[in-house]
Order: structure tokens, then C-alpha cells, then sequence
């Protein structure tokens, strides 16, 4: 975890030596394949693409690598006592982290077979550098991971968040309510407790989401490292651009959202009995 400034080498090592230990891992099962020569009429009738996509662009000053793994991942797993980008930021401590989070769990056993898994599309890796004609100018900005695609029941419990989030819920009497980074007028969403005015729902109170809805998955969720602030393009599929995020860690997830609870209970995520 960092001690001072958000953006430190040594967590993108981390996370590089991730995407690296990743890609390592299938691929080498990949490699376990027995290969053997196709005749002129079985090459005419096979298709194939890469299991993983470079691309470049430029925006808003900025120039774009997005590293993307062309692949469909069903998740079912739990992780605890997450706090990224631990520094002193004077305008707002909080709890000294960009992001709080106690508990985050993808699936659930409480619900139906599929409830278990959530299942993921098409992971990427982006690294943003300052836009400079001389290249020897040019300057890494940070970088982000993220997901084209999401579905499926992620418990959460979050003390503080530094992002951009939008999640409906419905409270015990039935009426809607929401919770809305954008409420948050004095920080811009930096290191937010959540609190809001009622009729509302405040992180203290939500206990996960429903990722997806019937008309498709979640397609904008991602946190990113950054140095300086970054407007990030819209996400594969769709034209809204996010909002721009702020230095630090910073967390983006606001398409098609449901509370799975409101009240402050996450639904456990038990391995199966044998």
C-alpha cells in the first residue's frame, strides 16, 4: 500500500507483475495444446483471433495503450480489508485511503446456482502518458483496469470512496432511493464517506449490487492510478463519456446498478459443501 503520493512505482510494479503472471498462466495453458498441421480446406474453414488486443489512441491531451484479454471469466471470490492509495491528503483525510473497502465479494450462496459466479468480459489493462510531439518529452500519466463487461451479485461495504458511483436501491417501505457520487458537492467524490440527505442510500447502508440488468451487463466499471487527472473515453459499446477522474485511486462504476441490499447487509459468499 502507498505512504505518500498516490502514485507510486511500486504499485504499478505490482499490478504490472499481475497482468504479466495472468497472461503467463493462460497462455501456458494454451501451450499444453498438441499441435498439428491443417490441410488447405480445414484452414479455409478456421477462424481465428489473438487472446490478447493492443490499441492506441489520443484524447483530451492525453495518448491511450489499452492491452485488453479477449476473454469471457466467470469469478467467484472474496477478498477483505482492501484501502488503496494511502497518503495525506489535506482537503479531505478520511480514513487516509483513496478507497476503503472492507469487504468485496463476487457472487453469492444464499441465491440460485448462477447467483454464485459473476461473470466478467473482456479485463484490460490502459496506460495513459502526457500527449508531446518529442518522445523523449512524454510522460506516464498512470494507467487503469477495468472490465468491457460485468453481471452478476457483488457484495460491498465500503467506509470511503474516491470515484465516480450511481447505484438504485429501494428502501423498507418500498420507495426508491439512490446513491449518487455526485451528491457529494464539497469533494467531487474524493474520499467520500457516503453521507448523504435523506431520502437517500449512503454507503454505510448499502450491502452490494446487482451488476446487469435485462437489457445487458455493466460496462463501465474501472479504478485507475493516477498522477494528475484524466478525462478517460466513453466505454466499449456506449457514447457517454465518464466522469473525468481525479488523481490518485480512483474508482468508476456507474451503469446499470441495483442495491442488492439497503440496509447495510452483504450476502455471504460460502464455498460449497462437498
Amino acid at each position: 500500500m502507498m505512504k505518500s503520493f498516490p502514485y507510486q512505482p511500486s504499485l504499478r510494479a505490482r499490478l504490472c507483475r499481475a497482468a504479466v503472471l495472468l497472461t503467463a498462466g493462460l497462455t501456458a495453458q494454451l501451450a499444453t495444446a498438441q499441435m498439428r498441421p491443417l490441410n488447405d480446406e480445414e484452414l479455409s474453414a478456421t477462424h481465428g483471433q489473438g487472446l490478447m488486443a493492443m490499441t492506441n489512441s489520443s484524447y483530451g491531451g492525453f495518448d491511450f495503450t489499452k492491452v485488453a484479454l479477449d476473454a469471457d471469466i466467470t469469478l467467484s471470490a472474496n477478498f477483505s480489508n482492501l484501502r488503496l492509495g494511502e497518503y495525506n491528503y489535506a482537503p479531505r483525510n478520511g480514513t487516509g485511503a483513496d478507497i476503503d473497502m472492507s469487504l468485496l465479494q463476487f457472487g453469492r450462496s444464499d441465491g440460485t446456482e448462477a447467483q454464485r459466479l459473476v461473470h466478467i468480459s473482456n479485463p484490460y489493462f490502459e496506460f495513459v502518458y502526457r500527449n508531446a510531439g518529442d518522445n523523449a518529452a512524454r510522460e506516464v500519466i498512470g494507467m487503469r483496469f477495468g472490465f468491457d463487461a460485468i453481471s452478476g451479485d457483488v457484495g460491498l461495504k465500503l467506509s470511503t470512496l474516491s470515484g465516480s458511483m450511481l447505484v438504485q436501491g429501494q428502501a423498507a417501505d418500498g420507495s426508491a432511493i439512490t446513491l449518487d457520487s455526485h451528491t457529494d458537492t464539497t469533494g467531487g467524490g474524493k474520499r467520500w464517506d457516503g453521507s448523504c440527505t435523506a431520502p437517500c442510500l449512503s454507503l454505510a447502508n448499502l450491502g452490494g449490487v446487482t451488476a446487469g440488468d435485462a437489457n445487458g451487463p455493466s460496462r463501465d466499471f474501472w479504478i485507475s492510478v493516477l498522477k494528475t487527472g484524466v478525462q478517460f473515453q466513453a466505454p466499449s459499446g456506449t457514447t457517454q463519456l465518464p466522469d473525468a477522474a481525479q488523481a490518485g485511486i480512483w474508482l468508476n462504476w456507474r451503469d446499470k446498478l441495483q442495491a442488492i441490499s439497503t440496509n447495510g447487509v452483504t450476502p455471504p459468499n460460502l464455498p460449497k459443501v462437498r
